[in-house]
């Protein structure tokens, strides 16, 4: 059943939640559910924050308020590019509560390639080990929805974009999932999608850019947005992350205080 985005978060927030299974990869709890309402029914995925474990290094909030403040942002921006998320009571407590996204088999959006150049339409990540010891060139596709991804990690100082948070509709749309490591104030940006490092950005991005800027102000409605879910100082950080990107009109290249891409990257 396919569900416009806005008509998705009532349904979420409003619908009789049913757990029917766990989704025992992840390393928090976390569970597929069904939601019913008002004769809709879709799949979502239900994280409890009773089910979180405790992270040194993000000592405030909680991985649910900082999953629904990235879904925030991602509207602020007009890409949809996080699934409709909400904060909800459930049948374990309060938790993040996300729309099942279907992915379509067969999109190839990372490859690993022999030699030094990544080829056309791919952008190089890096250098990585393939099997029997082979060391093969990690390469992410040249793609618009990956590179507006890109910003928004950017953005919200995503510390864990992996390959296998990425997802990619029939219908052709990019889903980024798993921000639960995100906002701190501290630059933590950790992501396999450096391909356009340096690089200058897309006018769209830096038209995208001052609406943020816009909306993260003391008064906007983003910033009223994510007071409920990440800290006063996590809201700075994030709004003096949109100056600095406007500033520099570039993406970010990769720091030295901290690893680069995630482990592991898929």
């Amino acid at each position: 059943m396919t569900i416009p985005d806005p008509a998705a978060a009532v349904l979420l927030a409003r619908g009789e939640l049913t757990v029917r299974g766990r989704i025992r990869e992840a390393s928090n709890a976390a569970l597929y559910c069904t939601v019913t309402h008002e004769g809709r029914e879709a799949a979502c995925v239900y994280k409890p924050v009773a089910g979180e474990r405790p992270l040194w290094d993000f000592p405030d909030g909680t991985l649910a308020g900082r999953e629904v403040a990235a879904y925030a942002v991602s509207e602020a921006t007009g890409w949809g590019l996080v699934p409709p998320t909400v904060l909800r009571d459930g049948p374990y407590g309060e938790g993040m509560c996300q729309l099942w996204i279907e992915t379509a088999p067969g999109a190839e959006l990372l490859a690993l390639v022999d030699g030094e150049e990544p080829g056309p339409g791919w952008k190089a990540i890096g250098l990585a080990e393939a099997e029997e010891g082979r060391t093969a060139l990690l390469v992410h596709a040249d793609d618009e929805r990956l590179r507006r991804l890109a910003v928004l990690d950017a953005v919200i100082n995503n510390a864990d974009r992996k390959g296998g948070h990425l997802l990619p509709t029939a219908g052709g749309r990019l889903y980024g999932i798993d921000h639960g490591v995100t906002f701190n104030a501290e630059d933590k940006l950790r992501t396999l999608l450096w391909g356009w490092a340096g690089e200058p950005l897309t006018d769209e991005a830096v038209d995208v850019l001052q609406a943020l800027r816009e909306a993260l102000t003391a008064t906007g409605p983003l910033t009223a947005a994510l007071a409920p879910l990440i800290t006063p100082a996590e809201i700075r950080a994030t709004r003096a992350r949109v100056e600095s990107l406007l500033a520099t009109g570039v993406h970010p290249q990769p720091g030295s205080a901290w690893p680069a891409i995630p482990w592991p990257p898929v």
